[in-house]
C-alpha cells in the first residue's frame, strides 16, 4: 500500500466539513453504522450522514445518553454495544445480521485515549481491546449483513507515529505507558483496514483508515486540562491551538472515505484531510501523513491472525 499513498486531488481539504463533503451525494435508502456516533466526531458523522438521507445505526455503551444526544436527528436508531465486552459485541452483531437489513457503510469511530491502565475481558489492555479488537470482532460478525460495495472506515490517528505493533507485548504486561498503548491501537486500526480490504475486495467490501486531524472532543477526557495546555493543544482560555480542527471538520475525512466516488475501486489506504495521505516525512503529528508500519501488508496479515485468535472470529479469510 505504500506506493499508493499519494493524494488524488479530491477538491477538499483540512477545513472542509462533513456536510460539505456530502454535498450532492444522496444516501437515501442506504444504512450506515457509526460506533460512538453520539459524541464528538461520531455525532458530527451521524448528523452528516443522516442529513444526506442515510439511515444511521448507532451502537452505544450508554444508550440513554446516545438517544438524548441524537434527539432531533432523523433516521437514527440506537442499540446497545460495549466494545470492551466480546459477548456484547457478539449479541449486537448477531442482532444486526439476523435482522435482514443490509449495511452499506461502517465507520469504526468509537475509542479511548490515554486511559489509566485498565484490563478488560481476559486481561486485555483496554486501548487495544476497545479501539481495535472490539471493532475487529464487530466487522467480522457483521459480514453477513454487509451489502455489495460496502465500505468500512477505521478511525485511526497520527498518534500511530509513536508506536508500531509491540508484537512481544501487545497487552503491556511488562510495563504500561498510556500514550504508547493508545498509539499501538491506532496503528492497529490502520493495519486492520489494510488487511480487511485485501480480504474483502473479492466480495466488493473495501476498507480505509483515516486520521481525522487534531480536534478537542470528549476523547481527551483522561488528559487533565493542565496537560493539554502544557502540550500546546489549547491556551489558558481553553481555545484550541492553531492547526486544530472543529468537530465538523474532523468528521469530514471519515465521511469522505465512506462515500467519495473518487475512491471507487480503491481500498486499504490511509486518508487525512479528505484525501489519500502522503507518506510522513517528519514526526510532526499536526502535519500528519502515514508511517510505513501502519500500512505494511505483512504486519496487517499478522495482526489479523493475532486478532482472530484472540476474538475467535474470522468471517473474511
Amino acid at each position: 500500500m505504500w506506493s499508493e499513498q499519494r493524494k488524488i486531488g479530491s477538491g477538499f481539504g483540512a477545513r472542509s466539513t462533513a456536510r460539505e463533503v456530502l454535498a450532492g451525494i444522496d444516501l437515501t435508502g442506504r444504512t450506515a453504522l457509526v460506533t460512538g456516533g453520539y459524541s464528538g466526531l461520531g455525532l458530527e458523522i451521524t448528523r452528516a450522514l443522516s442529513g444526506a438521507g442515510a439511515r444511521v445505526l448507532v451502537p452505544a455503551r450508554r444508550t440513554g445518553a446516545a438517544r438524548e444526544a441524537l434527539r432531533g436527528v432523523d433516521r437514527v436508531e440506537v442499540d446497545e454495544l460495549e466494545l470492551a465486552d466480546l459477548e456484547s459485541v457478539r449479541r449486537f452483531g448477531e442482532r444486526v445480521a439476523g435482522s435482514g437489513r443490509a449495511v452499506d457503510l461502517v465507520i469504526a469511530n468509537a475509542g479511548i485515549m490515554a486511559c489509566p491502565e485498565t484490563r478488560v475481558g481476559p486481561g486485555w489492555e483496554a486501548h487495544l481491546a476497545v479501539n481495535h479488537l472490539g471493532h475487529f470482532a464487530l466487522v467480522n460478525l457483521l459480514r453477513p449483513a454487509l451489502a455489495p460495495g460496502a465500505r468500512v472506515v477505521a478511525v485511526a490517528s497520527s498518534g500511530h507515529f509513536l508506536s508500531g505493533m509491540r508484537w512481544d507485548d501487545v497487552h503491556f504486561r511488562n510495563g504500561y505507558d498510556r500514550w504508547l498503548a493508545y498509539a499501538q491501537s491506532k496503528t492497529a486500526n490502520a493495519l486492520f483496514a489494510v488487511h480487511l480490504d485485501a480480504l474483502g475486495e473479492r466480495s466488493g467490501v473495501r476498507a480505509f483508515a483515516v486520521h481525522p486531524g487534531s480536534i478537542l472532543t470528549p476523547l481527551q477526557r483522561h488528559v487533565p486540562r493542565e496537560d493539554q495546555i502544557a502540550q500546546g493543544w489549547m491556551n489558558e482560555d481553553g481555545e484550541p491551538a492553531p492547526g486544530f480542527k472543529t468537530p465538523a471538520q474532523g468528521a469530514a475525512t471519515a465521511v469522505w472515505a465512506a462515500t467519495s466516488p473518487l475512491l471507487a475501486g480503491r481500498g486499504g489506504l490511509y486518508c487525512q484531510d479528505c484525501d489519500v495521505a502522503e507518506p510522513a516525512t517528519t514526526d510532526d503529528m499536526l502535519v500528519g501523513g502515514v508511517k510505513p508500519w501502519a500500512v505494511d501488508a505483512g504486519d496487517a496479515a499478522r495482526l489479523w491472525a493475532l486478532s482472530s485468535g484472540m476474538t475467535g472470529v474470522d468471517a473474511f479469510s
